[in-house]
């Protein structure tokens, strides 16, 4: 692995800590916002994946079955991904109807697993795609689709558990004070 690779990954662990202590305390959730997020994320993810075709090194060949089912595999497990680190998030309910999120650590470890092991399989990828009968552009972009349908369904499971809490139905990962 070049140096130039390992500096993403120190950036990805400084940035991994600090969100790992914000997360100590529970945060207010606000279900009327949370679509906010997966918007801005979704924009940005959506213009990543137009860039990846814009490189003058990429390969603009036509996509097969293989990377079609790639793309589809990454969003099917990405939702997948995204239903289960919503419902690793307990939410409390304060006196005052206030609802109070706290992440799991679980859920940020999984996508730091994710974004480490992108970023060491990336060379061997690259070599190999060929041999694969694989698009590397269609790799690239069913890991971005994977990161954006974590990130819609747990915001989408936050927001049905919060509107269940809210009109006083139970839900198993909920607390009460």
């Amino acid at each position: 692995m070049t140096p130039e690779r390992f500096i993403p990954l120190i950036i990805i662990a400084a940035v991994a800590v600090m969100i790992l202590l914000r997360n100590r305390q529970p945060r207010t959730l606000r279900p009327g916002q949370m679509w906010i997020m997966p918007m801005i994320v979704g924009a940005l993810l959506l213009f990543g994946l137009w860039g990846v075709r814009q490189a003058p090194t990429a390969d603009l060949s036509p996509y097969g079955a293989v990377d079609w089912a790639m793309i589809a595999g990454g969003a099917l497990l990405g939702l997948a991904f995204g239903w289960w680190r919503g419902k690793m998030i307990l939410i409390e309910k304060l006196p005052d109807g206030v609802l109070k999120a706290q992440a799991s650590p679980i859920g940020l470890i999984f996508i730091l697993i994710l974004i480490a092991g992108r970023s060491a399989a990336r060379p061997y990828i690259e070599a190999h795609a060929g041999t694969w009968h694989m698009n590397v552009t269609a790799i690239e972009q069913a890991f971005m689709v994977m990161a954006l349908g974590l990130i819609v369904l747990q915001r989408v499971e936050i927001y049905m558990r919060a509107r269940r809490i809210q009109a006083g139905g139970t839900d198993s990962h909920v607390e009460t004070v």
